[in-house]
């Protein structure tokens, strides 16, 4: 599928948006978290930029999969690290096993399900985490109610994470063009949620 010019438009903005998040960050973290967010807003700008260079072909790329669990890996960690203290070590191991297993299971053949089964668990685990830690803390007073939108921001990475997971997968849940289509207005409401709700963290 041919990307349109606004399609380039959308992802430029996203990558616009995600270079500021990148190069103001947030002040007053430790470096851990400071680190876990910048990799996954540059990781996000690359994948942006490499989509308006490249066009939709790059998504045929093996790599693709591994790129769309960065991000959600890395977010979820830094907002574990921040907010979650009695269970950060457990965090991080998990981010780095499950960061692990999707690379194994996408460089070795892997019988059956397995990749995918794989897959949709650290996705799963990563999304929650990201949609409903920053929802939760707003409700509860713990953070400012604008931080509730980086949880918004999880629901539409989920979303966008899965549909080209599944797609890569050969299973996709819609049809590639409708997938690609909605793409990137995804991306940019996802990147616009995240550096909006991390302007309250």
């Amino acid at each position: 599928m041919k990307m349109s010019g606004l399609d380039r438009l959308l992802l430029l903005l996203t990558s616009l948006l995600a270079a500021y998040q990148v190069s103001v960050g947030i002040d007053g973290l430790e470096a851990l978290p400071i680190f876990a967010y910048t990799i996954a807003f540059g990781v996000l700008l690359v994948a942006a930029l490499l989509l308006i260079i490249m066009g939709f072909e790059v998504l045929d790329s093996p790599i693709v999969v591994i790129v769309s669990t960065v991000i959600p890996l890395s977010l979820s960690f830094g907002l574990v690290w921040e907010h979650l203290e009695p269970v950060r070590s457990l965090y991080l191991v998990f981010a780095i096993a499950g960061l692990a297993a999707v690379i194994g299971t996408r460089s070795i053949p892997v019988p059956g399900r397995i990749p995918l089964y794989v897959l949709v668990l650290v996705h799963g685990i990563a999304g929650i985490m990201i949609t409903f830690l920053p929802v939760v803390f707003a409700v509860t007073g713990k953070a400012q109610p604008g931080f509730a939108l980086i949880g918004v921001g999880g629901a539409l990475i989920g979303l966008g994470g899965l549909l080209l997971s599944f797609l890569k997968a050969g299973r996709p849940i819609l049809s590639r063009t409708l997938i690609l289509k909605v793409l990137p207005g995804l991306l940019l409401l996802m990147t616009a949620a995240f550096v909006a709700g991390f302007a309250w963290d």
